[in-house]
């Protein structure tokens, strides 16, 4: 990725290090809110950072859930929490930005002070391993001969795989058509069990399910380290870089200077070369996105491509 930095951190990890021996922050565990039940991929990431956050503060942090409404019960409460930098609460993308256009959901994106966006799963075309489709030609010819009969797998409504399989198909000049699972899981179950031709799924799911699939593509700038032979879809032709973005939100009542702490914070963490080395074999990209400008121009740039996908969606008006 070029503008978003990827690697090593080492400034902002020497900035960080100033922070902690100021002894500022963090003033004793940190609840760290994940708007999700267990066991999903928000909650992966938190449990791999719990350690590292340790080892750089000699503090706890404290993960609990507060799932609901696809995260908007956690999201629409978070103003309502500490504001001192005792709570931290995981946000994604496009769940922030598109939710609140659906309806009243409790919060507006804009309610929420994101001050650190870490990583994101990276959307990719997954296959079974003896699919007939080799490769993405294969399934853009197989779409072109019979319009909405290839189907995909995919986690949720709105969600990032659904707004990438809209913007692919008008990219592709395509019809294809999307089912909505509950969850990751459940949607490569779906494939596993040849329930569909294919999965809208992410490149964590070429991690967990090894030889038993085929990524076709990813939607990455550059090719994912862990998945050296599988191409991007640039590299293929079709200007598709998209995923599920993590990152973290404090209460809008925080300082300044406790949402730069927590921004350096998380910082820190993503520049240890043993942290990244475990997100990069379990599928994940890792991203930069500091609090800040940095911040509002990515979440205006995201903004605007998910409202797009989910305008052409029927997703919202």
């Amino acid at each position: 990725m070029n503008n978003i930095k990827i690697g090593l951190m080492a400034a902002a990890l020497a900035a960080f290090a100033g922070t902690a021996t100021a002894g500022d922050f963090p003033k004793g565990s940190v609840d760290y809110v994940i708007p999700f039940g267990p066991g999903g991929e928000s909650d992966i990431t938190a449990r791999l950072q719990q350690p590292y956050f340790e080892k750089l503060y000699g503090e706890q942090l404290v993960v609990s859930y507060q799932p609901g409404g696809g995260g908007a019960v956690g999201w629409s409460q978070l103003n309502s929490m500490a504001g001192e930098g005792s709570v931290i609460m995981g946000i994604n993308l496009p769940h922030i930005i598109v939710k609140p256009e659906q309806g009243d959901v409790g919060f507006k994106t804009d309610d929420l002070a994101s001050v650190y966006m870490f990583h994101y799963t990276p959307d990719a075309i997954v296959v079974n391993a003896d699919s007939d489709f080799k490769t993405l030609q294969d399934l853009v010819d197989a779409a072109k001969a019979s319009p909405k009969q290839v189907i995909f797998s995919g986690s949720g409504k709105g969600s990032a795989n659904h707004l990438a399989q809209v913007q692919f198909d008008a990219l592709a000049g395509i019809e294809t058509t999307y089912v909505s699972f509950k969850g990751t899981g459940a949607a490569v179950t779906a494939l596993l069990g040849n329930q569909v031709t294919a999965e809208w799924g992410y490149t964590t799911v070429g991690a967990a399910q090894g030889e038993k699939v085929h990524m076709l593509a990813v939607a990455m700038e550059e090719r994912h380290p862990a998945f050296p032979d599988v191409p991007t879809f640039r590299e293929l032709g079709y200007d598709l870089v998209s995923g599920a973005y993590r990152g973290i939100a404090v209460p809008n009542t925080a300082s300044e200077e406790v949402r730069k702490d927590v921004s350096d914070a998380i910082a820190a963490i993503n520049a240890d070369p043993e942290f990244q080395k475990r997100m990069i074999e379990g599928g994940f990209a890792l991203v930069d996105v500091a609090y800040g400008e940095q911040m509002d121009a990515f979440m205006a740039e995201k903004a605007k491509g998910y409202i797009a996908a989910a305008k052409s969606a029927g997703i919202i008006e």
